[in-house]
């Protein structure tokens, strides 16, 4: 029997856990079995989708995007939030799926990156840093809002320029998008990305990226599905050699996929169990969508919000179970509602929605005092000091970014800081999450 790859682990393990520990000590968020460690202490949290915070100070007006970010930040940490989901890159430009994607691209072309965009993620990384708060970056994205993987298909020449700029059907679009599993080029060509970001050495603080404890995780993609079951064997391996290689990258930084649960992996929990299994993947993320998965009907909200929250429990419930088994941490790091009767603006009551959000937490509140898995969730999404334009239902470039993304309605799911009673309720939970002793 030939025993020195097992003493090769070893030796790595050895090394690796004293690096860990080393880290644990400036402040990274590392992995002690089911629980996230910070400074020596279990780390849970209560914290934001704060996707475009990378661009606001990348855009033309620099200074009010610096301005805006640091003024956001403030309000975050002041109503105990301290954790950040982030866009850590986009690619190309122009139409997709029929909807105008966001901008500005950092890879507008095919192996073109804009250096400068990534100056807006250097400065809020060190915004972060300054008020001790960490980021969860996520390196591309299924859906195509932000290019993701489309337009990495498109490139290649899978799907043509018609195609891609044109309104898909459902199953066109699962069709397409499942393809990027099995394309070599177009993973390659993603894996250029990761590479680019994560070489990253910030303007601000002269510091790589793999070595800030502003960072808390790298995430493969914004919701990688499968798409199609046809896909889940390239899936499957996909999510795994992509952990294991940002592993070799960074020995300094958690990992995870960004999936939605068992109902972004083919409706599977084995599935979502399989790919959660491998040791470089470090937590389980779940995302839940009420009204995308029909969990209610129509406009009138409240008088369904009590079966979302049941249906929303037992979805929790079937991921803690995974999550338990694997003996690794959960985070619930999408969900969000509408407000009271699927209005938009910012005057409008959000009762459903507090009342659905106060469930979440508590079963975030729960986890902490017993020690369980649930370590942290992150609210859809922040929209800060935005505002939706009177009379316009879509973003358009130029526009103020908020928690919705372009191919949504702005003012959707946004929760502004105008949202008073939203935040009364964020603060009341995030208080009772002080660190533990470990």
């Amino acid at each position: 029997m030939n025993y020195k790859p097992r003493i090769f682990s070893l030796i790595f393990m050895m090394a690796f856990a004293f690096c860990s520990t080393e880290a644990n000590d400036v402040g990274f968020v590392s992995r002690k079995g089911h629980q996230f460690i910070r400074k020596n202490k279990p780390y849970y949290f209560i914290g934001v989708n704060y996707w475009y915070g990378g661009l606001l100070a990348a855009g033309k007006d620099s200074a009010q995007g610096k301005e805006r970010v640091k003024q956001e930040l403030d309000f975050l940490k002041s109503h105990g939030v301290n954790n950040l989901r982030v866009l850590a890159g986009s690619e190309g430009y122009g139409l997709v799926n029929g909807v105008e994607r966001l901008r500005p691209s950092l890879q507008p072309e095919r192996g073109v990156f804009k250096s400068d965009i990534l100056q807006g993620l250097d400065y809020l990384l060190y915004e972060m840093g300054k008020r001790d708060m960490v980021a969860v970056l996520y390196l591309s994205n299924n859906w195509e809002w932000s290019g993701g993987f489309l337009q990495y298909l498109n490139w290649n020449k899978k799907i043509s320029d018609s195609t891609m700029q044109s309104k898909m059907s459902w199953d066109g679009l699962r069709d397409n998008t499942s393809m990027f599993y099995s394309c070599e080029p177009c993973k390659q060509d993603y894996l250029k990305q990761v590479d680019f970001i994560m070489r990253r050495v910030n303007k601000y603080t002269g510091r790589p990226y793999i070595q800030d404890p502003a960072i808390m995780a790298w995430q493969l993609a914004n919701e990688p599905r499968p798409m199609r079951t046809s896909a889940v064997e390239h899936y499957r391996e996909w999510t795994s050699s992509v952990a294991s290689y940002i592993k070799t990258k960074d020995r300094n930084h958690l990992v995870t996929i960004g999936t939605e649960g068992i109902m972004g992996t083919d409706e599977s929990s084995e599935l979502f169990r399989e790919v959660h299994t491998p040791p470089q993947v470090d937590y389980l993320t779940v995302h839940i969508w009420p009204k995308n998965w029909q969990w209610f009907q129509g406009t009138d909200i409240n008088a369904q919000v009590k079966e979302v929250i049941k249906r929303s429990d037992e979805y929790i419930s079937r991921h803690v179970s995974i999550a338990r088994e694997l003996k690794k941490p959960m985070v619930i790091e999408e969900f969000g509602l509408p407000r009271d009767q699927h209005l938009f603006s910012p005057s409008s009551a959000t009762t459903a929605r507090d009342e659905y959000f106060e469930k979440v937490f508590s079963s975030l509140r729960n986890s902490y005092h017993y020690g369980d898995v649930i370590s942290g969730c992150n609210i859809w999404s922040f929209g800060g000091i935005a505002r939706p334009r009177e009379g316009q239902l879509f973003w358009k470039e130029g526009d103020d970014f908020m928690g919705d993304p372009p191919q949504e309605e702005q003012g959707l799911n946004s929760i502004f800081d105008s949202d008073g009673s939203t935040w009364t309720l964020i603060k009341s939970f995030a208080d009772t999450l002080s660190p533990k002793k470990s």
